[in-house]
């Protein structure tokens, strides 16, 4: 499902944290951001949540800021526990 963009050609940035780092991507991309880790100049977010299930725990710019379209939203992440905790 694609966001709406605002009259000055920005999209809202969705809220990410508590989700896996798959499905967080997805609907990053989905309201048309590119979703990454926090050290851009380090390995690929794939790489580093693999394998496993990791957790979104904080992004920036946080949910319900606009940025353009292609901005990106930086994630940090922990890999989920099999206790069901972060």
């Amino acid at each position: 499902m694609e966001r709406p963009e605002t009259a000055a050609g920005l999209v809202e940035v969705p809220n990410l944290v508590g989700l896996t780092v798959p499905i967080a991507r997805g609907i990053g991309n989905d309201a048309g951001l590119v979703v990454t880790a926090r050290d851009l100049d380090g390995p690929a977010l794939g790489a580093l949540t693999w394998p496993g299930t990791w957790v979104v725990t904080a992004q920036d710019p946080p949910s319900g800021h606009r940025l353009r379209r292609a901005d990106v939203v930086r994630i940090e992440f922990e890999k989920f526990r099999e206790d069901g905790g972060a």
